[in-house]
């Protein structure tokens, strides 16, 4: 994998534009399609990423090369996921909710609560459901989902408080993402939520500029949380999956056989990432209490209450009337 920093993008993304003017046989090379993540190399997302892309080189004969551009190598997620719009990007993995700055109706599948468990998450995700979402993300932005990845369920960390229940949040500055749902669940718990990228995210913990935030346990752990972080709160409140995310104009250059062979690879290297971030969920609570951290088990309806008694109705008319009711009957 090659380190690009975002001025090397930039001077990149323009030597690429030169180069389609050039002749034909000059131009006789690979085809590079860049994919960019915001988590780090050790997480499963971005590696999961790597996987697809050596059997895309291998099944193309080396003709569509992927380059993997991991720990938000290429700017903020929304820096990313804009890249993705216009172009200068051809592909990222991100979060529903953040999409949902570009397309309102997307951010209800990452919205707290909205999943009972990780198999509803991926029955309605393979429903026509996600096939609408689709075709508006198409049609207003200029992208589409290729892939669908489990990123794992949510928790609470906090650096010096214990928290016991949703009381505990009272005047708690948590870091979220720079997202209105997010936002929202941290008012509806009384605290004070704190708008950050992720890259951000450790400097601010150790600094306390924040005191706590909320992830799942294998980005936890891959970000080396536990080190600026003393309480791990079991909470459980997001049943969060990630969009692989291309460029539509990107892909319709593909040809039909290219577009399948880069759809199974991604599906076949999701499912290996969906098993490990399992596989890591179900050991972390006791690796991370090993590292030093107090793993507390809250009072979860006591966060559940708040945040279903006011986010459905406050988003209804982003997410469209009845969409929400739709997927907890899927």
């Amino acid at each position: 994998m090659t380190k690009l920093t975002k001025r090397d993008f930039i001077a990149g993304a323009t030597a690429t534009g030169a180069a389609i003017c050039m002749p034909a046989i000059a131009r006789a090379q690979a085809i590079v399609l860049r994919w960019a993540d915001g988590q780090a190399m050790n997480h499963p997302s971005p590696q999961s990423a790597v996987k697809a892309g050596l059997e895309i080189k291998e099944k193309t004969g080396g003709r569509i090369d992927i380059q993997t551009f991991p720990a938000g190598q290429l700017g903020s997620s929304r820096d990313m996921v804009e890249s993705v719009a216009s172009g200068a990007l051809t592909m990222v993995t991100e979060g529903a909710a953040l999409l949902g700055q570009f397309v309102p109706q997307i951010s209800i599948i990452e919205a707290p609560y909205i999943w009972r468990d990780p198999a509803h998450m991926t029955r309605a995700l393979k429903s026509p459901l996600m096939d609408e979402l689709n075709k508006v993300l198409g049609e207003k932005r200029g992208m589409r989902v290729i892939g669908v990845t489990y990123y794992g369920i949510r928790h609470l960390t906090s650096g010096s408080r214990a928290i016991n229940s949703v009381e505990d949040m009272k005047g708690f500055k948590l870091r979220v993402p720079e997202v209105d749902t997010f936002r929202a669940m941290a008012e509806a718990w009384g605290a004070k939520p704190t708008p950050l990228n992720f890259s951000e995210l450790y400097l601010a913990l150790s600094q306390g500029a924040v005191d706590g935030q909320e992830n799942p346990l294998p980005t936890i752990q891959s970000a080396k949380l536990a080190e600026v972080q003393k309480y791990l709160v079991l909470t459980g409140h997001i049943i969060t999956p990630r969009l692989v995310i291309v460029n539509d104009a990107a892909w319709s250059k593909l040809t039909e056989a290219d577009r399948a062979i880069v759809r199974s690879a991604i599906e076949t290297a999701s499912a290996w990432q969906d098993a490990e971030i399992v596989s890591q969920e179900n050991s972390l609570a006791d690796t991370l209490g090993k590292a030093g951290m107090t793993v507390l088990k809250p009072d979860l309806e006591s966060f559940r209450k708040p945040v279903l008694a006011t986010l459905p109705a406050k988003f209804e008319s982003k997410w469209g009337k009845g969409l929400w009711d739709r997927i907890q009957g899927l």
